[in-house]
């Protein structure tokens, strides 16, 4: 989220460019952040994106196309040459530069690893070669290694002489003469301890190390749980391959999120919010027509019970209640166990206890809820049946509710569909039919 200054300065480019003071705009922008530039490209309209993409200091163009989503990244790549492409792929961390490639022409691809030197460009195969959405994906190869028999004061000599050291470098890489992990030394023991000291009586032995096999998610979940700032990433045999930093976890997170939510609406996180109308229009119409197969369901279940409507109105004033309430209740349960999924605190070994604990919570809630309604709708319409058929039909559609907001989600992951992007529509169809099912077919039987 940005913050008041970066939408002052986002709103001053807005204002310079709409009045047509280019040279302020221009001097605005690029004294901008490249994360800042993105958010303003992102949000900015076709015509006046292209008009900003101009104007701006290219030496960036790389840092700038990460950061951007891969709709607006691709549109804006569209307008480079190959030169251009090239130029982009200059100075980037090998992490961020793997994620590039994978978009690029072949022929720039060609060019780019042709200009790299060996050290680099095997740095970057051994990126390239893991998933994007692996420990091995995320990691970079900008690490600072040192050997255990040295001293702390030999150390901080060979610091000086590299003179500078990677960002987010809280702990320097303790490795053995074939560059497998033994530990870490953090920077402030190697500044306040005894400099005599050897490194292997100052290190952190049983510093965490993550497979790059690992999952994005899970490491999120090991760098939440230990506070860390980066970690080291080995491979099966225990060899040193790179490190993973915090700022690459914040962005895991930020698309983990912006992905579920999204999804929860049939579309994806990558969109382009000003996407030409008619790709966007197809992309929502298939969403659409999916939810209008569900309704059409529902609504066939309706009409199953046509004549008991028609005898009896106050179903119709009553109905659409019941399939409420077991909607908003199962969307509670169906919520929170995505995040449980998400998160890898939901498993087979613990589904049970939670299938057990929502059903409760449903059916308390239940009982709750169908004495207020039932109440209200004996005194409403002057007919305690009408009372006791709403009450039974809402603890059936908040039972089958809250069994499907668990369900649901755990059947989609096992099946490998994404929880958040069909449960929503499949557990809205289950209360609605069970809803509309339980509360007309109880009218029919105690009504008629």
């Amino acid at each position: 989220m940005p913050t008041e200054s970066q939408i002052l300065k986002l709103d001053a480019i807005s204002e310079s460019l709409n009045s047509g003071a280019m040279l302020k705009a221009k001097l605005i922008l690029n004294g901008l952040h490249p994360a800042e530039i993105a958010r303003l490209l992102e949000s900015s309209p076709p015509r006046q994106r292209r008009l900003i993409w101009e104007m701006l200091d290219h030496s960036y163009d790389g840092e700038v196309l990460l950061e951007v989503g891969e709709e607006v990244r691709n549109n804006l790549m569209e307008s480079m040459d190959e030169q251009s492409l090239l130029a982009a792929t200059k100075g980037l961390d090998v992490d961020d530069l793997a994620d590039l490639l994978d978009e690029l022409p072949e022929t720039v691809v060609k060019q780019a690893l042709k200009g790299m030197d060996y050290q680099y460009r095997t740095r970057l195969e051994g990126v390239m070669n893991y998933n994007e959405d692996t420990a091995g994906g995320l990691m970079n190869t900008d690490t600072i290694t040192i050997r255990p028999d040295v001293t702390l004061d030999v150390v901080l000599k060979y610091l000086r002489l590299k003179k500078e050291i990677p960002q987010n470098t809280d702990n320097i890489i303790v490795v053995d003469r074939y560059n497998h992990y033994l530990g870490t030394l953090s920077v402030t023991t190697l500044l306040c301890a005894d400099p005599e000291k050897t490194v292997s009586e100052s290190m952190n032995n049983d510093y965490i190390s993550i497979s790059a096999d690992s999952l994005a998610n899970e490491v999120v979940n090991i760098f939440e749980d230990r506070d860390l700032v980066s970690a080291p990433v080995v491979d099966q045999n225990n060899i040193l391959l790179g490190r993973i930093t915090i700022d690459d976890v914040v962005d895991v997170i930020r698309e983990e999120s912006e992905h579920t939510v999204l999804n929860m609406a049939g579309l994806t996180d990558e969109e382009d919010i000003f996407a030409p109308v008619l790709p966007s229009t197809r992309r929502r119409a298939i969403w659409l027509g999916i939810n209008l197969i569900t309704a059409l369901i529902a609504s066939g279940v309706i009409s199953l019970f046509q004549n008991t409507i028609e005898q009896v109105v106050a179903l119709a004033v009553l109905m659409p209640i019941v399939a409420s309430m077991g909607g908003i209740a199962g969307s509670q349960t169906l919520t929170l166990v995505i995040r449980g999924i998400a998160l890898g605190n939901v498993s087979s070994t613990n589904s049970r206890s939670l299938l057990f604990k929502e059903i409760s919570i449903g059916l308390l809630n239940s009982f709750l809820w169908a004495t207020v309604i039932g109440v209200l709708s004996s005194y409403w319409f002057d007919n305690y049946l009408i009372g006791i058929v709403i009450g039974i039909a809402m603890i059936a559609n908040l039972g089958f509710a809250a069994l499907s907001g668990v369900l649901v989600p755990i059947m989609l992951k096992r099946i490998g569909v994404d929880p958040a992007l069909g449960g929503g529509v499949i557990l809205t169809t289950i209360t609605d039919v069970i809803g509309f099912f339980s509360f007309l077919a109880l009218g029919t039987i105690f009504l008629l």
